[in-house]
């Protein structure tokens, strides 16, 4: 094994985690990011793509060895992976952090999550196995100057770095083993930006979760003998010699186990993309405190970063035909927050996409770049809205940060009520209450597939 490789730094603090050194803060922010992941998996259950997805994957069948999210099939672990996965994140609606690069991290939970109940680990195991996933992702978001999205490459290529530690760790394999699933599983998941440019296709939600599969995969591979390049970051070809720009490596070590990146993670409060939250936070506010009547706007101003009215207020952003370009439409999203006071789930179905009332807005709202805030981003999400009116009245606002941000995290009962609105219309009052319960005592927890059963159909 060629210990002089970062790869095999990584797999060392994998393998040396324990339960027992993770902070009362981090374990509880495991908890929460659980049943927030839980409560946008139940969401992301009732979508077209995922049934696409599970229809293919039941016509395959094959060993019944891994619970699906509101389902009664069990299916093999990889495929129930791939689908738990994307079910945590067809909705958009899943956690966020964003540094040099996005992510989100609860893509990556199925990798533990559903290997953990095929081997009946413990509640223990399946939190420290979390925290690993959190852990490297975050710092991944966090090496690459400039982000890899900025290169036009997706984040679902680091998730395919990420995946095999966290797998690994459920996995408990060796470090060489944990460094060749490294190698197996990153030296095939290079992800193009394609999936988040122009028109969006059902495609944007599902290259994380097929990257998360494939990290699985890789640790299962290691853990039977098979081999992956330990160089895939920092030897020749790996990815800071083939993807140009700068790469501080120490940022994927420093401080190891001093602190937890989980806990510097955000929780979205609208199923949207991420840089439309402090957008969206603040046209809420400026509606609220200005008492603003809607049908007397004549021109909304956003004032945001550069990649965001690149990203999220393009031509086709501006008419969009689809839940997945509707959910990345700055103008689209801003539009539906005037309309009905806030964006939801259900935001999103085809009939509110064509509402007259939010067409009618679009062609109002302009998307500008505010160089001030490409200097503080991405420590802080500054963002700014103006809403002129028919009257002749301005009024306008700045906010550094949006609602579920770690800086202003969402209380216990903001949670409660983005999860039940989610969960409670598929378990009922009686399961929706025992889930909630058993993620609350999860380090009680002696088997991960007693959670699982409830997570069934």
């Amino acid at each position: 094994m060629e210990k002089q490789f970062i790869t095999y730094k990584l797999a060392e603090f994998t393998k040396n985690l324990k339960f027992e050194h993770l902070t009362e803060e981090t374990v509880n922010n495991v908890k929460r990011f659980l049943l927030d992941s839980i409560g946008c998996a139940f969401g992301g259950s009732l979508t077209a793509d995922v049934d696409i997805m599970r229809s293919f994957y039941d016509e395959m069948g094959g060993t019944p060895e891994a619970t699906v999210f509101n389902s009664d099939k069990k299916l093999p672990v990889l495929n129930a992976a791939l689908l738990n996965s994307l079910m945590i994140r067809a909705l958009d609606y899943n956690d966020i952090y964003w540094e040099e690069d996005p992510s989100h991290p609860s893509d990556l939970i199925p990798a533990a999550l559903t290997p953990a109940e095929v081997l009946h680990k413990s509640g223990k195991d399946l939190i420290t196995a979390i925290v690993i996933a959190y852990e490297w992702e975050q710092r991944l978001c966090e090496f690459a100057k400039p982000g890899l999205r900025e290169r036009k490459w997706h984040h679902a290529t680091l998730t395919g770095f990420a995946a095999p530690l966290a797998a690994a760790k459920i996995l408990d394999l060796s470090v060489e083993q944990t460094v060749h699933a490294i190698g197996i599983s990153a030296s095939h998941t290079f992800t193009l930006g394609v999936v988040t440019a122009g028109h969006l296709t059902m495609m944007k939600n599902t290259v994380d979760p097929m990257a998360t599969q494939a990290g699985l995969q890789a640790a299962l591979l290691a853990e039977r003998g098979y081999e992956g390049p330990a160089h895939v970051i920092d030897g020749k070809e790996g990815i800071a010699d083939t993807l140009g720009g700068r790469f501080e490596l120490n940022i994927l070590t420093d401080g190891l186990g001093e602190s937890f990146r989980i806990n510097r993670c955000s929780m979205k409060a609208f199923p949207t993309e991420a840089l439309t939250h402090t957008p969206l936070s603040a046209i809420m506010k400026l509606m609220r405190d200005k008492n603003i009547d809607k049908d007397k706007i004549e021109e909304v101003t956003i004032e945001t970063i550069a990649r965001a009215a690149d990203i999220l207020a393009d031509p086709s952003k501006y008419d969009p035909q689809t839940r997945e370009t509707a959910d990345h439409s700055l103008p689209y999203c801003v539009a539906a927050c005037i309309v009905d006071g806030s964006v939801t789930p259900e935001s999103f179905k085809e009939e509110k996409i064509f509402d007259p009332q939010i067409r009618a807005l679009l062609p109002k709202i302009k998307v500008v770049v505010n160089e001030d805030f490409e200097k503080t981003f991405p420590a802080l999400k500054q963002a700014a809205a103006q809403i002129r009116t028919s009257d002749g009245q301005k009024h306008r606002i700045v906010l550094d940060y949006p609602i579920g941000d770690y800086r202003l995290p969402m209380d216990e009962d903001t949670l409660l009520k983005k999860f039940d609105s989610m969960v409670l219309p598929v378990t009922g009052q009686k399961r929706r209450d025992e889930i909630v319960d058993m993620i609350n005592r999860l380090e009680e927890l002696e088997d991960v597939a007693d959670l699982m059963e409830l997570l069934k159909k």
